[in-house]
């Protein structure tokens, strides 16, 4: 007989202690064991997780209003600006806006010590921010300047509001030129002397969900190391099936997620600010998503290994800047994660940039939660595409 549960009867479980919840990592040794069936049988929930950097993330954050009123038309905190064009006292926060003068790469490679993701960091932990802000004065809002220090707790509302996050898959990093590059996957040495890559692979929550059966708008999340949701697709949201040349599928690509959460019950230790030599600032996250076990399918899609999930290896010499389609080959998740990888015939070392141990975490912490009734699951919207959907991306032409 099928197997079929619902949100309501897990999260009946959940409420009564009664709920088996294993992370990502736990299913695979249960279904290697006991076979997918009394798998999906015995389990309510499969926990995921990642953390690495998502540049397109950011926060809107409301000061509530001075004394007199100030209509804020250009804002600073400490340095780096925010975008004001929104309301008087609302700004949005973006994780890879620099300070006015930060030197950037004119002397090369830029160090970009400090942005807004360490702005959003500062704030998560409670830190001291500079706030200075100007403007040109109305009837209504006469004030013209302001300039004090403030702290999270401060702030009327803060609200982390990411475009863009939880990458359902993303390059392997290679460097085919003569010199060493600076680029968002890392420095990468000249003449394939290393490789990059960005993703927990099996543990990554649209890795274990490749269709979007159960993840969706409302979908309750770890986000920051507090709660958060799944508010919409993300941009560049272009799921699909990877395949080469031949037509052979090398697994999904490339969903995305926006995802948004209250900053004030957030983490600075899955919040932070992160610094990319000869690229830029950026913020990096810490995300996890709760997969219910409603059937089969979905518990063999959580049950996915390192071995049966591909990265493409990508030149970031000239091929990726220049928007040159393909790539040199695929190469596995246990492949990369064993340290080596072979391109073009050669053996070369790689190194990840976004940390397992921390998905890990994010996993273990998210089933905790569950288990101890402090997290039910919410029934999303379904309005992510499918990767079968004809999905195409959209390119700017420049004449």
């Amino acid at each position: 007989m099928a197997i079929e549960k619902t949100y309501a009867e897990i999260n009946e479980k959940i409420k009564s202690g009664r709920a088996v919840v294993l992370t990502a990592e736990e299913i695979i040794s249960l279904v290697e064991e006991k076979g997918v069936t009394e798998a999906a049988r015995s389990v309510d929930v499969v926990t995921t997780g990642t953390f690495g950097a998502m540049c397109s993330s950011g926060v809107f954050l409301n000061f509530g209003h001075s004394k007199p009123r100030i209509r804020m038309q250009k804002l600073w905190l400490n340095g780096v600006q925010a975008y004001t064009g929104i309301a008087a006292v609302d700004a949005y926060l973006g994780a890879t806006e620099l300070p006015e003068d930060d030197p950037c790469n004119n002397n090369y490679p830029g160090e970009f010590r400090y942005g807004g993701g360490h702005v959003i960091h500062d704030l998560v932990a409670r830190k001291p921010v500079c706030l200075e802000t100007i403007s040109y004065g109305t009837d209504c809002y006469p004030r013209q300047e302001i300039e004090t220090v403030i702290t999270l707790d401060d702030i009327n509302e803060a609200t982390l509001f990411n475009p863009r996050n939880a990458y359902q898959n993303y390059n392997c990093a290679v460097n085919l030129s003569d010199r060493t590059i600076y680029t968002y996957m890392g420095l990468l040495k000249p003449d394939l002397g290393n490789a990059h890559y960005s993703s927990a692979g099996q543990l990554s929550p649209l890795l274990n969900d490749p269709y979007f059966m159960t993840i969706g708008i409302g979908t309750k999340i770890f986000l920051g190391g507090g709660v958060g949701y799944v508010a919409w697709n993300g941009t560049q949201h272009f799921p699909g099936i990877q395949t080469d040349a031949e037509g052979k599928s090398y697994g999904p690509a490339g969903g995305t997620l926006s995802v948004i959460g209250d900053l004030k019950q957030m983490k600075p230790n899955w919040l932070v600010g992160t610094s990319f030599l000869g690229y830029g600032a950026t913020l990096t996250v810490g995300l996890g998503i709760p997969i219910p076990i409603l059937n089969e399918e979905i518990l063999r899609c959580t049950a996915v290994t390192d071995r049966e999930l591909y990265a493409p290896v990508v030149d970031y010499s000239e091929a990726y800047g220049q928007r040159v389609p393909g790539n040199l080959g695929y190469v596995s998740y246990a492949e990369l994660k064993s340290g080596k990888i072979t391109v073009k015939g050669r053996e070369i070392p790689t190194a990840p940039l976004s940390s397992y141990p921390r998905a890990r975490e994010i996993a273990g912490i998210l089933k905790n939660w569950i288990l101890q009734g402090d997290f039910l699951l919410t029934e999303p919207v379904k309005l992510l595409p499918s990767y079968k959907d004809n999905i195409t991306a959209k390119t700017l032409e420049i004449k």
